[in-house]
């Protein structure tokens, strides 16, 4: 067998090692609780501007939303 068609059959196998070792990350969303969460948030569309601090970038609503 070549150089090259081992080297290739080695690093499969240690791709495929290491994607099996991996555990699944799974995040179940529920459309109930993102759907209040959202409008919710639909109040702070105008709070991204301070007027205290033009300057200063303000959190992006609804952003928290999408955490699990």
């Amino acid at each position: 067998m070549p150089r090259t068609t081992r080297l290739l059959a080695l690093s499969a196998l240690a791709a495929g090692g290491l994607f099996l070792a991996t555990a699944p990350a799974h995040a179940v969303v529920d459309p109930a609780a993102v759907l209040g969460c959202l409008t919710e948030s639909a109040v702070d569309v105008t709070a991204l501007v301070d007027p205290a601090a033009p300057g200063v970038p303000a959190e992006v609503p609804a952003v928290h939303c999408l955490q699990p």
